[in-house]
């Protein structure tokens, strides 16, 4: 039997494409015989510990961002997502050195559902340590052992590697899906793809269909 196929899904917490792009990714690995591998990109690195205003950073009035908030309400809507109406975007590094760590935890990637809900949902503040933490409480994971990965910046290096890794790949956007065919030949697309899309992606590089109960 040959191995699964290996997507590498290019992505950041604070990316309301990405949280779109996510729950596509979720219906095609269960179609699909592919492992999911996921990719943090350093979005909006220079973003201080306050957040920033969403205006500020698109350098839009009030007007502009109520349309564009507008515009990702009925996309989610029709993805099925809870979204609430942003106002800043927040650094997201810390929250992905947390789940980096909690991937090596027993069920530990639901806490990337949790991060984006907590943004995107609940509105809050995802490089916040005490956020943070609390995330980390909601997806059952260790609180203690969470601290001490933020502390000692236990998963700096695996994240550092991650960026290197976007910046090798020449990603300047998010969401990236990167996939190889079983002789290495590589296959990407960018942005929150239809669910098509990411078939066709996953049937160009041989990805062969789950077997349906």
């Amino acid at each position: 039997m040959s191995a699964p196929i290996t997507l590498e899904v290019f992505s950041d917490y604070v990316c309301p494409w990405c949280y779109l792009g996510d729950n596509r990714v979720k219906k095609l690995q269960a179609e699909y015989d592919i492992v999911i591998k996921r990719v943090h990109f350093p979005l909006h690195p220079e973003t201080p510990a306050e957040g920033r205003t969403l205006a500020d950073m698109f350098g839009t009035g009030p007007e502009e961002i109520a349309q564009k908030n507008a515009r990702m309400q009925g996309l989610m809507q029709a993805e099925g997502l809870p979204f609430k109406d942003r106002s800043h975007t927040y650094n997201s590094r810390l929250a992905q050195e947390v789940g980096t760590w909690a991937e090596t935890q027993p069920g530990g990637e639901a806490i990337h559902d949790r991060f984006f809900e907590a943004y995107f949902v609940d509105r809050r503040n995802i490089g916040d340590v005490e956020v943070i933490l609390d995330v980390v409480r909601k997806a059952g994971l260790d609180v203690d052992e969470a601290r001490r990965v933020i502390d000692k910046r236990t998963f700096k290096d695996a994240v550092d590697a991650d960026w290197a890794t976007s910046h090798r790949y020449g990603v300047t956007g998010v969401p990236t899906f990167v996939a190889a065919t079983p002789d290495g030949q590589l296959h990407g697309l960018v942005g929150a793809q239809p669910y098509e899309g990411l078939e066709q992606l996953a049937q160009a590089v041989g990805a062969k269909k789950r077997a349906q109960p």
